[in-house]
């Protein structure tokens, strides 16, 4: 017998016992996301929950914000510490739906190509470059198996123009992320895994904050001018502000959504229009 079409009063009813179907869930999702401890991590480990997903992080210590079922400590800048990590994501999550490589950062010193040692571009890789190559190692191959998966390579604007008095290890070594990541994606995309990379510019995070903060103090001056030097060390930001952590969480959940299921081997920037150039 055909079923007969509900009444309008009775689908509306219906709709509203349901709540309206949310665009976005990663429901049954696992979903490693390193250095999720603070700014952006942060965020994004936050609004993944959120969004349903089963969310393991990393970072050399817990700062004590998040249940010791969601966290490994791991030094990812070592060989060890990514196979570590690797194991662990196996033995709590099996397999892995999502990795989102967020580790990154410099303490490289000031004063130009002259200043970086070999030991200090050495650094430079182990922190940006090489954690997302050990790992991808390890738990790719399984996504390329199972033939599902998306990996986010979380880059930086400073690939496309680094400072030179301050940031050419670290940017030299996002660029290698970057190529690395568009290699991968065409190697693993025809198995059903996406690769797509990330290109934050300036993100209002605590650490940026403090920054400005340390600059302000200098010249006697508030938070706000810190900001706006930070702001016109970039050549200006024409929205007039820097990204939030939020931000960048929620276009990496897009893009590892179902609804970005073509998005693949190329990087997405989120800089508030920093980037001068097409």
């Amino acid at each position: 017998m055909n079923a007969q079409p509900m009444p309008n009063s009775l689908q509306a009813a219906t709709s509203e016992i349901r709540g309206p179907v949310p665009f976005l869930s990663l429901e049954g999702k696992r979903a490693l996301v390193t250095s999720g401890t603070r700014g952006a991590g942060a965020a994004t480990v936050e609004l993944f929950r959120q969004l349903g997903a089963t969310v393991l992080t990393s970072a050399r210590t817990n700062p004590g914000i998040l249940p010791d079922d969601m966290f490994v400590a791991a030094d990812l800048t070592t060989v060890e510490g990514c196979r570590s990590l690797a194991s662990t994501v196996s033995e709590r999550l099996g397999d892995v739906d999502i990795v989102i490589h967020m580790l990154g950062g410099s303490s490289a010193p000031a004063g130009g190509f002259a200043a970086l040692t070999d030991e200090t571009w050495r650094q430079e890789l182990d922190l940006n470059l090489m954690p997302a190559v050990r790992l991808d190692r390890e738990l790719v191959p399984a996504m390329v198996e199972r033939r599902q998966g998306v990996v986010v390579h979380v880059s930086s604007i400073q690939r496309r123009f680094p400072l030179p008095e301050s940031t050419t290890g670290y940017a030299a070594a996002k660029a290698a992320l970057a190529t690395y990541s568009k290699s991968l994606s065409k190697e693993v995309a025809p198995h059903g895994v996406r690769v797509v990379g990330i290109s934050p510019g300036w993100i209002e995070t605590e650490a940026s904050v403090e920054l400005a903060q340390r600059l302000a103090a200098e010249r006697g001056a508030d938070v706000e001018e810190g900001k706006r030097m930070i702001m016109a060390s970039l050549g200006g930001i024409p929205i007039g502000r820097p990204s939030t952590p939020q931000e960048v969480a929620s276009l990496i959940a897009f893009v590892v959504s179902d609804h970005a299921g073509s998005i693949t081997g190329t990087e997405i920037t989120i800089d508030g229009g920093t980037v001068p150039t097409v």
